[in-house]
């Protein structure tokens, strides 16, 4: 496919599909394991007290792929890098498919967090670059509900299929996925134009520092989103708490499944992404901070009522997903050259967020129950909308110096 023009990127329906697709399935090799804990303490005799660093090395290969592997679409051809990223990861999956040891799992799963993270922000950032204009927010909004139903359904597939065949024959299956994926990216995806900036790497990673100092869209959104990621991590680390206790005492498995009702917040992000398109980013933002708002209100009656908990997680994933989709359609715009810096930086606020939220909330269940956590949640919400009421003039202001 010859090389296309800023003014030409048309991205038609069935590439937005796919660009869903391929990024669901990369980042559900990146949470594969989480159901598989079990097996794999078993398997190569890790005390169970030990295999949660399982967990903990592959989101250090997830870190460090937003600092050091997703900005590097800013300088290399984006539908090569997007490929070359793939045959590493099929590879990083049959390493961990096959291992033997202790060591090999651990590098394997290094690897897998590495590559299945900078697949899924490399693929969000080139869907943002392949479809600028009036339908970017469709586009990402498209990308971002990929991301999220890979996350749901990641825990789902691992659980089923290790169940029927072996935990080993997750991974190896997931290659398999990945490879039908590269074929299909390989034959579709528009090959566009790098603007080359004659960046060193060491001055690439080092410009994400300065992108964020200059930024102020990005400095906003990016904070907003650890506040937000942080009351997500509040309840969703919380939850197995009150759930797996009288009167209810459910197995792992029906937890889990609470996950699937937050699917709707995948229509959420394409939603929301539709209208940011029409210029309603800051209203969907207002809209969705109240939605995660109120929805600690039904969520503090989960002791009384699995309804009243069944209406908190819709109003708390719509509103969450809609916010992280118009979070990211606001970074994009703008320069092309620095959107993989950009979604990698922004990216960084969400892993804090995600870290402050499970730290939190856990201490906070100790001492002041299931009550104590939304109230807590509560309190993050509410802060991330005084914040973006007051930042509302700062962005603005960026707006305005930058047209």
């Amino acid at each position: 496919m010859s090389i296309m023009t800023l003014q030409q990127k048309i991205i038609s329906t069935k590439l937005t599909w796919l660009f869903a697709t391929a990024c669901g399935l990369s980042v559900a090799n990146v949470y594969y394991a989480q159901p598989l804990l079990d097996s794999l303490a078993l398997e190569f005799a890790i005390s169970h007290a030990a295999i949660g660093g399982i967990i903990t090395i592959t989101q250090i290969g997830s870190a460090l792929a937003l600092l050091f592997l997703v900005p590097l679409g800013d300088i290399i051809n984006r539908r090569s890098l997007m490929l070359a990223q793939l045959i590493g990861l099929m590879v990083a999956l049959m390493i961990v498919g096959l291992a033997q040891s202790s060591i090999m799992l651990l590098i394997g799963m290094l690897s897998v967090g590495l590559l299945g993270t900078a697949m899924t922000q490399g693929l969000i950032a080139y869907a943002a670059s392949a479809s600028e204009g009036n339908n970017q927010g469709k586009t990402v909004g498209a990308a971002q509900s990929g991301v999220f139903i890979g996350l749901l359904l990641a825990r789902v597939f691992a659980g089923g299929v290790s169940d029927i065949a072996g935990w080993r024959s997750v991974y190896l299956g997931s290659a398999i996925l990945m490879l039908i994926v590269s074929i299909l990216l390989f034959r579709l995806l528009p090959n566009i134009a790098t603007r080359t900036n004659n960046l060193s790497y060491s001055r690439l990673v080092l410009s994400m520092f300065t992108l964020l100092r200059k930024n102020r869209t990005l400095q906003v959104r990016g904070i907003l989103a650890m506040l937000m990621f942080a009351a997500f991590n509040v309840f969703w680390s919380a939850l197995v708490l009150p759930l797996s206790a009288p009167p209810y005492a459910f197995s792992h498995t029906q937890i889990g499944a609470f996950g699937l009702i937050g699917a709707l917040g995948a229509l959420a992000a394409t939603k929301a992404g539709i209208w940011a398109d029409h210029g309603y980013t800051q209203k969907v933002s207002l809209f969705s901070l109240i939605f995660m708002l109120l929805a600690w209100i039904p969520l503090s009656l989960l002791e009384q009522s699995l309804f009243a908990l069944f209406i908190g997680i819709i109003l708390l994933d719509m509103g969450g997903q809609a916010l992280h989709v118009t979070s990211q359609i606001m970074i994009f715009r703008g320069d092309t050259g620095s959107h993989s810096r950009l979604v990698g930086i922004y990216m960084l606020f969400y892993a804090i967020g995600s870290g402050i939220g499970a730290i939190t909330t856990t201490i906070t269940y100790t001492y002041a129950d299931w009550i104590g956590v939304c109230f807590l949640g509560f309190l993050i919400t509410m802060i991330a909308l005084i914040f973006w009421r007051l930042t509302l003039s700062y962005v603005s202001k960026q707006s305005i110096e930058g047209s």
